[in-house]
């Protein structure tokens, strides 16, 4: 398979030169030059699989001059033997609604099913080209954790996470910054998560910089993160969907886990739609209900996964809804970041075939967590909370299946305000309260981070 970036779809890449640079040297995102869908017939063998084998048919045919299909069985297997879940994820019932829970990994969020399988991926390429990696990652909270566990102590290869200080739960802290492998680096920047992505962005855009350090990055604007997190729709619509159309609501910042749905949709998958559910850091919402797409302050929310103004991968869509004009979507991200762009009622008609969005407040999100335990005696975290709450504000329980993004043990206030109780950390991971902590604290600064790296190195 080939790739293109959304910014100059005249120059093809193979799934290695996608999955190591993880943005283009334009800036763009990474997308495939053409995408084969399943057909009913296959829909039909494929829903018979486990987990780990739908995986591999369902990633195989972007990643083929990578690894053999015999290789990718292998890597996925020993990706998730580590895994609480058997079949990595577990769906539960809320009456008619399902959840489909993705937390059953290392280190407790829905990040972890796609970047296991990165940090192997990263294995298997070393074990045939040894120059050294460092892969510079930004965090709202879930995503350096999941990467820090899947990198790890690997060779020739080191993690930088940047991380904004003091706008992450403790526990999501924790989970990262306990780690004393010498090849993990935490850097908690002084600002949100936007400027540490911003930081990112400007580092893989310094073409000189980022070749000088042979850098990669692994956050959701890397594709195999899409293809990954693409598996777990069919899985639930083949446990769920009795052969109907069903919708997906999904709490998201950076629109990277929802665009993984819309990829599924793509592929063939009968999904109706997608539900893009926001906290009050609402630009997704209010871009796909009415068109603004103006940014706004970050605001501080008891949902900090989602305190995202810069959605990523919505640029991916832009390029759909632009009839994959590479010069156009390059001219509408120049206004973006001039904050100057309103999505026009022909594109927004586009966007809404597939996509609705709803917002929910911190209070409303509360509320929801008190309303599902009192009913259900189950606790959900505040983001799964907001996927719930989109769609009872939206009235579409029935068919419908909510992506339960993360163990509410990581977010003990928001349990606590809401219900007045704390939910515990699982016994494999209660080491971590005990740990001493390891992070430097950076301004919001290119040449100090940048300087930081090189140190390290």
């Amino acid at each position: 398979m080939e790739y293109i970036s959304t910014r100059n779809n005249q120059k093809n890449f193979t799934f290695k030169d996608v999955f190591l640079k993880g943005l283009a040297d334009d800036g763009g995102l990474f997308v495939p030059k053409s995408i084969k869908s399943f057909s009913k017939e296959d829909l039909n063998q494929l829903k018979i699989l486990s987990y780990n084998d739908l995986a591999a048919e369902i990633i195989y045919p972007f990643i083929g001059d990578f690894m053999s299909k015999d290789e990718l069985i292998s890597t996925i297997s020993k990706s998730y033997s580590n895994f609480r879940s058997n079949d990595v994820v577990k769906i539960s019932n809320l009456g008619n609604l399902k959840v489909l829970e993705l937390f059953h990994g290392p280190t407790l969020a829905f990040k972890d099913i796609a970047m296991q399988l990165i940090g192997n991926f990263y294995q298997y390429h070393l074990g045939h080209d040894q120059k050294k990696i460092n892969i510079i990652v930004a965090t709202s909270g879930d995503t350096g954790a999941a990467a820090i566990d899947a990198l790890k102590g690997k060779d020739n290869l080191n993690v930088f996470v940047l991380h904004p200080n003091n706008r992450i739960s403790p526990v999501q802290r924790k989970l990262m910054t306990i780690h004393e492998d010498s090849n993990v680096f935490n850097i908690a920047i002084d600002g949100n998560f936007d400027d540490c992505q911003n930081l990112v962005k400007a580092m893989f855009s310094d073409e000189k910089f980022s070749k000088k350090i042979n850098m990669s990055g692994v956050n959701s604007i890397n594709w195999a993160r899409i293809i990954a997190q693409a598996v777990y729709y069919f899985y639930a619509y083949f446990k769920v969907g009795n052969g109907q159309t069903i919708s997906f609501s999904v709490p998201t910042g950076n629109f990277g886990d929802i665009y993984a749905g819309y990829l599924a949709k793509k592929l063939g998958l009968p999904i109706d739609k997608l539900i893009v559910a926001t906290n009050k850091n609402d630009i997704l919402h209010r871009a796909i209900s009415g068109g603004d797409y103006s940014q706004k302050k970050v605001k501080e929310t008891n949902t900090p996964s989602m305190d995202i103004q810069i959605a990523s991968n919505f640029e991916r869509l832009l390029y759909d809804v632009k009839d994959c004009n590479s010069e156009v979507t390059k001219d509408v991200m120049s206004k973006i970041k001039n904050n100057k762009y309103k999505i026009d009622k022909n594109d927004l008609d586009k966007i809404k075939k597939n996509f609705i969005s709803e917002m929910l407040d911190e209070n409303e999100t509360l509320e929801i967590i008190k309303i599902i335990n009192d009913e259900n005696q189950i606790i959900v975290d505040p983001h799964t909370a907001v996927g719930i709450g989109a769609v009872r504000k939206l009235g579409l329980e029935n068919n419908c299946v909510v992506l339960s993004t993360a163990h509410p043990c990581k977010f003990p206030k928001a349990i606590e305000d809401a219900i007045s109780k704390t939910e515990n950390l699982p016994d494999s991971l209660k080491y971590v309260n005990d740990r001493k902590e390891k992070f430097e604290v950076l301004s919001n600064d290119i040449e100090k981070v940048k300087k930081y790296v090189m140190n390290s190195i």
